[in-house]
């Protein structure tokens, strides 16, 4: 089949022939419906730091995944062909789909073990389920599992782009307070749509709102920095964005304000399971961008250069009505141009 590969920091993804995964004890393989497209995958191509999370190269890189199983291996019959799932990306070693040892979903098939896979529910889409298994759940599991966003909290954002927005709109229906801040003009135009108490270039228009929780989607720097400073006493900052690798804060906020400072990475199976149900829902639907395979260079390259608004999703066939009820399909603002000639071949087995 025929994948996009990584070969390390300042190289092209190249598009290779390698050989079609198979399961083995304890896994299934997975045919990608859709596979999201994450700006981390950008900073590992730009930035040699992210490189100690690739202890093998060349691979196949996305690690925003769902489809459906087509084999299942020894140990595994409590799954079946056919089955509609999501794939969590994280694995309790350490290991991750689209990073270490696991080929990701720039490809059409991946493999996948018990810690991987969630059920899809038949109302959400397959773009939308594969939204949820990165952006989503690192989204979600910041706000609400670490951040404990609830009903009345005054909660601020920072970053409204795929993840930012989960996080926002997630705060919203847990019934919170939620001022944002985005330095993108159409990505603040969202505001109503999220249900935003208020919306601003910068967090720190929202420093006489006593906030009581901030998460920092974005993570240049500056923007951890601004939430700090921010924050109401005895505040939290959960850091998720890693735009920046490093960022010069005020030590005298934190202690004179005694902050907690909290940094979250992925999620839970849990996390993605509660993020399904309100998905399922319908009140739940972020923007999507959708591609074909092909243009997943391209894609990389649109949120190298940022505005992109909401998520860019690769779907491998037309996947958007495949939920077998009424599905919840977000808006697409963006469209994908038309597909290559030969995409269709392109990416067979």
């Amino acid at each position: 089949m025929k994948s996009w590969r990584f070969h390390g920091t300042n190289q092209p993804l190249t598009l290779e022939e390698v050989a079609a995964p198979h399961a083995g004890p304890g896994e299934v393989v997975v045919d990608v419906k859709a596979a999201g497209l994450c700006h981390s995958d950008v900073s590992a191509m730009d930035d040699a730091g992210w490189m100690s999370m690739f202890p093998r190269i060349p691979m196949t890189l996305g690690h925003e995944n769902a489809g459906v199983i087509s084999e299942v291996g020894e140990g595994m019959d409590h799954w079946r062909i056919g089955d509609r799932v999501g794939l969590s990306p994280m694995m309790p070693d350490g290991d991750a789909i689209g990073y270490g040892a696991w080929d990701g979903g720039y490809g059409p098939r991946v493999r996948a073990t018990d810690a991987n896979l969630v059920r899809l529910p038949d109302e959400v889409s397959f773009e939308l389920g594969a939204m949820a298994t990165d952006a989503g759940l690192t989204a979600y599991h910041a706000m609400v599992t670490l951040g404990g966003a609830k009903k009345g909290m005054r909660v601020g954002v920072i970053g409204l782009g795929g993840l930012g927005y989960i996080g926002a709109r997630t705060a919203v229906l847990k019934g919170a307070e939620v001022y944002a801040a985005d330095v993108n003009p159409a990505t603040r135009e969202l505001a109503a749509e999220v249900g935003l108490a208020g919306v601003a270039e910068s967090i720190t228009e929202f420093a006489d709102k006593d906030l009581e929780l901030i998460v920092d989607y974005a993570g240049f720097g500056t923007t951890t920095a601004e939430a700090l400073e921010t924050l109401g006493e005895f505040g939290t900052l959960v850091q998720v964005g890693m735009g920046r690798l490093e960022s010069t804060i005020s030590t005298g906020a934190i202690i004179l304000k005694q902050l907690r400072v909290l940094g979250s990475k992925s999620g839970t199976k849990q996390d993605l399971e509660e993020l399904y149900d309100l998905m399922r829902s319908g009140d739940l639907n972020p923007p999507l961008n959708r591609i074909t395979p092909d243009r997943i260079p391209q894609g990389l390259e649109r949120l190298r250069k940022g505005g992109v608004v909401g998520r860019i999703i690769a779907m491998y066939e037309d996947c958007s009505r495949q939920a077998r009820q009424k599905p919840a399909v977000a808006p697409d603002r963006g469209g994908s141009g038309p597909p290559l000639p030969g995409e269709r071949h392109l990416w067979g087995s």
